[in-house]
């Protein structure tokens, strides 16, 4: 029997999922979880990506030693973040995509190129955290010099295994660089901003071997997290909207091809690489508001006692879930009693309103999307650690006005093995 591993790494934690068929089903097991985190350094925020790769070495070798006839692996990730090389050397640090180096350029970015014609070109939505603003901030403080070599963080992950560099689709479509009509780097854009042209090669498609590792085959899942949860939805018959829900709430659809028209752009909505398809999707603040709560307000309080707080609160109030003083507070509390006028008064209440933010932020973000592509839809699919939020998944409902099938699975897990099984 052949097994494959999957290597699923957020922004907050990993793990490692071995995978294999039985009985023509996919089978899974965890064999090893380890922490993630930013750390300030230097007033910045900053990826311990030592201390990763370590944890995907120990991984790898746990699973070995419970399953020994481990055939492939992968590695997906977030996006937008990249480990810069000159020749060998490896630059340090690593910036974190929530850490806020790119406010300051990101109108000279738009000066060079307005944000219009980026979008004309790529379809990706406006993040402050896009890799072409952080690249920006690299090359006006004299870090692009002399650099040889840039790898999304899946990527440099795989390259430490087994020696090889690629640039895989998915991850790169998170850049705000890629043409969406080419699928390629679009080289006007890097002209225009004075980028180095040897950082963007061509491009690798999902199910690339690239080398082994310990007589592992090292194989390109789609390395974008959601890129590959997306494949891990069992939708059954039918396109259906999606949440890819974790710190992030990924909302999207599969689509033909890119969108990118005024209404997609006023919309903020993205267009990214799926496994031969297009994800029309938008990045909504996710659990990030209500983990930040936690930690906060109640540490040692567990999810399930935090969410009956939240539902027995009569609180009625909304935030903008979506507004930048939320994106990395010093204090998540004190941003929403900036954005509440201090009206929270329980702990329940600051969960409530977040819940129901989110919420309507998902109505808001449906409404886009249907309006944009046309379509019409019933069922709206939820996978990812928030879909295991019964009173979130009820709310959603209520205000969606669609049919929630929350799905409590290692959706990208699963997706990342799909792939890697397609290989074998």
């Amino acid at each position: 029997m052949k097994y494959c591993l999957a290597i699923d790494i957020g922004a907050s934690s990993g793990r490692h999922i071995v995978g294999w068929q039985e009985q023509g089903q996919l089978q899974t097991k965890e064999v090893y979880r380890f922490p993630n985190g930013v750390r300030e350094e230097n007033g910045h925020l900053v990826w311990d990506v030592d201390a990763l790769v370590g944890y995907v070495k120990e991984g790898i070798h746990r699973a070995k030693a419970e399953f020994p006839n481990i055939f492939s692996l992968s590695v997906d990730t977030w996006g937008v973040d990249y480990v810069l090389f000159r020749g060998e050397e490896e630059l340090r640090p690593v910036y974190a995509y929530r850490d806020s180096r790119t406010e300051a350029i990101i109108h000279q970015v738009h000066e060079k190129m307005p944000f219009a014609e980026l979008y004309r070109r790529t379809g990706c939505q406006f993040q402050p955290f896009n890799t072409v603003y952080q690249l920006y901030d690299d090359k006006f403080r004299g870090r692009l010099n002399g650099v040889t070599d840039m790898l999304m963080m899946p990527e440099y992950l795989l390259y430490k295994l087994c020696g090889v560099k690629a640039r895989e689709y998915t991850n790169a479509t998170t850049m705000g660089m890629i043409n969406a009509q080419t699928g390629e780097f679009d080289l006007e854009i890097v002209d225009s901003l004075g980028y180095p042209r040897q950082l963007f090669p061509k491009l690798s498609q999902p199910g690339t071997v690239l080398g082994e590792y310990e007589r592992i085959q090292c194989v390109l899942c789609a390395t974008h997290d959601t890129g590959s949860a997306v494949e891990g939805i069992p939708m059954g018959e039918g396109n259906h909207p999606y949440i890819s829900s974790g710190t992030w709430s990924l909302l999207g659809v599969k689509t033909p091809k890119p969108i990118t028209d005024s209404g997609s752009e006023k919309a903020n909505y993205s267009n990214e690489g799926g496994v031969g398809y297009n994800r029309y999707q938008k990045n909504i603040m996710g659990m990030w508001l209500v983990n930040e709560l936690q930690r906060e307000l109640c540490p040692d309080t567990p999810f399930p006692e935090i969410v009956r707080m939240a539902e027995v609160s009569d609180c009625e109030i909304l935030v903008e879930a979506n507004a930048q003083d939320f994106l990395s507070p010093k204090s998540m509390k004190a941003a929403f009693d900036k954005a509440t006028g201090n009206y929270l008064k329980t702990t329940g209440d600051y969960f409530r309103c977040a819940y129901r933010s989110l919420a309507l932020s998902y109505r808001q973000a449906i409404d886009e999307l249907e309006k944009n592509t046309g379509c019409s839809y019933e069922k709206l699919y939820i996978v990812g650690g928030g879909a295991k939020n019964r009173f979130l998944n009820k709310l959603t409902e209520e205000a969606t006005g669609k049919q929630v099938i929350a799905l409590p699975i290692e959706a990208t897990a699963l997706g990342n093995l799909k792939i890697q099984m397609e290989v074998i």
